[in-house]
C-alpha cells in the first residue's frame, strides 16, 4: 500500500473529522479510505483516530502524529508546486461559497472572462448563504463578508463593500423622502433575519452610530427576496451596492439619506491556511483581485 497516499489520507480524515467527505474528495471507496487510515495505525503501532457511527476524533497518539506529519505533508506539497508552476495551467473544479447577493450580472460576466482565459476550470457555486465548513464540505474558496474567521483559515481582502438605504421611487411617493434619520422611524422595512429581526438598525459601524426602529414588512435571510421586494415597493432595504448600481442607475431604486457616511465592510476571499494553492485557486483569487475583478469597475461603488 503506498504509505505517502496513506499518511495524506490520515491527515484529511483527522482535519475533516469525517471518512466519507474524504473518500468523495480523493475518489476512493469508503473502505479504502479506511485500509488507509489502518495502514498508518499498523505501521506506527497506535490507535490514531476513535470512530463511531457518527464523529471521528483523534486519540491523543492521533494527535502527536498528526501534528508531526501535517509539516511534512505540506512541505512535500508546496515543493511540487513550485516544480510544477511554470508547466500546471489552471484545470478542474473550482467549488466556491458566495454571499446570494454575488448572483447578479456583474460577478457572472468577471466569472465568463476567467473562463474564457482559463477554459480547463469548470465552477461549482454554492449561493445558499449558510456558512460552509471549507475542509469538511470540499470547498477551495470562500468569499465572505465577516469581522471573524474559523480558525485554520486565512483571507485576503478583494473589496470593500458599501451599504446604503435604498427605496423604490413609489413608495417613497407614497410614504415620503426621509430628509434626516429620524424620518426612518416607523417606516416600512426589508429586514435582513441574520442582523435585524425587530425593525432596529445601526445606520453606520461603532457605538455612536445613529439608530432607528423601522417596521418589518417582511423578513429574511435572502438578500435576493429582500431585494426583489425594494423594487416592488414593498419597504426600505439596506443593500450592498454591487446588486443595486444599475437599479439606481436606470431609476428603479433611489438611495435614501446619501448624505448619511455608508457603512462599508469588507469581502474577503477565504480559504485553507496551506502555503500550496492549486492554480486553479490562486489564478482565481488573481484574477478576482485585478482589473478584471474587483480591482476595476466591479468594485467600484
Amino acid at each position: 500500500m503506498d504509505s505517502l497516499l496513506s499518511l495524506r489520507v490520515f491527515a484529511a480524515v483527522a482535519e475533516a473529522k469525517s471518512f466519507a467527505a474524504v473518500a468523495e474528495r480523493m475518489e476512493l471507496s469508503a473502505a479504502m479510505t479506511s485500509k488507509h487510515v489502518q495502514h498508518i495505525e499498523a505501521e506506527v503501532g497506535a490507535r490514531l483516530l476513535n470512530r463511531t457511527s457518527r464523529s471521528v476524533s483523534l486519540t491523543e497518539a492521533g494527535a502527536i502524529y498528526l501534528q508531526a506529519v501535517r509539516p511534512l505533508l505540506d512541505g512535500l506539497d508546496e515543493v511540487g508546486a513550485r516544480l510544477a508552476q511554470s508547466t500546471i495551467d489552471p484545470r478542474g473544479t473550482l467549488k466556491m461559497s458566495l454571499p446570494v447577493w454575488l448572483a447578479e450580472p456583474g460577478f457572472v460576466r468577471v466569472l465568463a472572462a476567467y473562463r474564457a482565459r482559463y477554459p480547463e476550470v469548470t465552477f461549482d457555486l454554492d449561493l445558499s448563504g449558510r456558512q460552509v465548513n471549507l475542509v469538511e464540505d470540499g470547498y477551495d474558496l470562500a468569499l465572505r463578508v465577516s469581522p471573524s474567521l474559523d480558525e485554520g483559515l486565512i483571507a485576503r481582502r478583494l473589496a470593500d463593500v458599501t451599504f446604503h438605504i435604498l427605496a423604490a421611487p413609489a413608495l417613497l411617493d407614497r410614504i415620503g423622502r426621509p430628509q434626516a434619520v429620524e424620518d426612518l422611524n416607523g417606516k416600512p422595512f426589508l429586514a435582513y433575519s441574520p442582523i435585524s429581526t425587530g425593525g432596529r438598525v445601526r445606520l453606520g459601524l461603532g457605538p455612536n452610530a445613529p439608530e432607528v426602529r423601522m417596521i418589518p414588512v417582511l423578513q429574511s435571510a435572502n438578500e435576493t427576496v429582500l431585494f426583489q421586494a425594494a423594487l416592488e415597493g414593498m419597504g426600505i432595504a439596506i443593500m450592498p451596492h454591487l446588486p443595486a448600481r444599475a437599479h439606481l442607475a436606470a431609476g428603479r431604486l433611489e438611495r435614501i439619506l446619501s448624505d448619511l457616511p455608508a457603512p462599508t465592510v469588507a469581502l474577503s476571499a477565504i480559504y485553507p491556511d496551506r502555503s500550496y494553492l492549486p492554480a486553479k485557486t490562486r489564478s482565481f483569487l488573481d484574477f478576482l483581485a485585478g482589473p478584471e475583478g474587483f480591482g476595476g469597475p466591479l468594485g467600484a461603488a
